[in-house]
């Protein structure tokens, strides 16, 4: 269904209520907090420089980690505010709250083509209770709603859907931003009808995450490659050892269910045939989560299907990386979501990587190339090779929603044209 979008808007002396996904990474620097990626940032520039140059006045919301509805000093978006300034070239103000009299009165004062940044609407656990009253609190200062965090859209909370639903109520417009208009472009119009011959890249931790979208899809690709931990739950369901290798033992009946419609359907299904395998060690070290961090001794290459007892699959290898290649090559529409191993390990990145310039050679000639968010993007970014795509997807669990077939809030509530 077609939404309004910022194109369609007349925002002039507006107050435009601006949701967007400034999830950034940050660390801590020399005592200072500092953003370690601005991509989310500059992907939401676009729409902003657009409603500026139509004079509305902008308010921007957005959450940042997860704060559990308490200030929380390191989760605070003051650092955003002075680097969207940079981006932009202009004085972004930044207030400490996003609800309350002292934003009224910021928000009063605002002059067309002005630009304020809002606190962590998750400092307030009513933000994901998606709470009437707390939508009317920050609907207060709306007079137009526009959604930009598509990243955000697959959660019904007050500032992505309750506020959206308040200001329609009372006659106003909610409407996509230029960066939500491209996700629903490319990850709906573009994958309702594929140029063929249409694949589909998947890897990731588990088959549970993404067994909708493989059925889903199943309908429409013509080739579906698979890699990451999930191939093993595969490997398994075809009776094969899988080792010290991340498995679902349970999700074995669903990893049969689509080798079965895939043959069904006549789609090329394919599993790694060999892979990188290492022997997994817990160390005394802690990673910054807490957690034991694990080396891997003996990397090597196995071209056997059943994984040595004491060592894990990390990787696709040569053989496997090369046959993908080989068939993402003669694609014409590609859609890749998760990678290929534990890439963020260099000793198990070359799978990932070979996909990943493969995509990006074949989309040079033509092919339309969709790249689902995450890891993925992660991937491409490391590579170097993001600008050699089609579309990157700011969304995770958005992207796998949407491309399950499920109704995101977040959409469903703006305006249909």
């Amino acid at each position: 269904m077609a939404k309004l979008t910022v194109k369609d808007l007349n925002v002039r002396g507006k107050r435009v209520f601006l949701r967007v996904d400034y999830n950034v990474p940050l660390e801590e620097k020399d005592g200072q907090i500092v953003i370690t990626d601005d991509t989310r940032i500059v992907a939401t520039l676009p729409t902003l420089k657009l409603l500026i140059e139509q004079g509305g006045k902008l308010i921007l919301t957005a959450h940042l980690g997860r704060p559990k509805g308490k200030r929380d000093a390191t989760m605070s978006l003051r650092p955003v505010a002075a680097r969207l300034a940079d981006l932009l070239g202009r004085p972004v103000a930044f207030l400490d709250d996003c609800i309350g009299e002292k934003v009224e009165q910021t928000v009063g004062q605002m002059q067309p083509g002005d630009v304020v940044l809002l606190e962590n609407v998750r400092f307030y656990a009513q933000e994901e209770a998606n709470d009437p009253e707390f939508s009317a609190k920050l609907a207060k200062v709306a007079d137009v709603y526009v959604n930009d965090a598509f990243g955000a859209a697959h959660r019904a909370h007050c500032s992505t859907e309750g506020v959206a639903r308040i200001v329609s109520a009372r006659g106003g417009q909610s409407a996509a931003g230029l960066l939500m208009e491209r996700e629903l472009k490319f990850l709906g119009d573009e994958l309702e009808r594929p140029a063929k011959p249409f694949v589909v890249i998947l890897g990731g931790a588990k088959v549970s995450d993404k067994i909708l979208v493989i059925d889903r899809l199943l309908e429409k690709a013509d080739t579906i490659l698979i890699g990451g931990a999930m191939a093993y739950t595969f490997r398994l369901a075809q009776g094969c050892k899988t080792g010290k290798s991340l498995v679902e033992a349970d999700k074995t009946e669903i990893a049969n269910a689509a080798l079965a419609k895939a043959a069904q359907r006549g789609v090329k299904f394919l599993l790694p045939t060999d892979d990188v395998v290492a022997v997994p060690v817990k160390t005394d070290k802690l990673d910054k989560k807490g957690k034991p961090i694990i080396e891997y001794q003996n990397p090597r290459t196995n071209t056997d299907m059943n994984c040595p007892e004491d060592a894990a699959g990390l990787d696709i290898g040569p053989a496997t990386a090369k046959a993908y290649a080989a068939e993402i090559a003669g694609a014409k529409t590609i859609l890749w979501n998760g990678p290929m191993g534990l890439f963020e390990n260099k000793q198990f990145a070359q799978g990932t990587y070979a996909v990943a310039q493969a995509v990006a050679d074949v989309t040079q000639k033509g092919a339309v190339s969709i790249i689902g968010g995450g890891d993925s993007v992660k991937a491409l970014n490391k590579a170097k090779l993001g600008d050699k795509v089609t579309f990157m997807s700011t969304g995770g669990g958005a992207s796998l929603e949407f491309l399950e077939g499920r109704e995101l809030p977040g959409v469903a509530a703006l305006t249909d044209k």
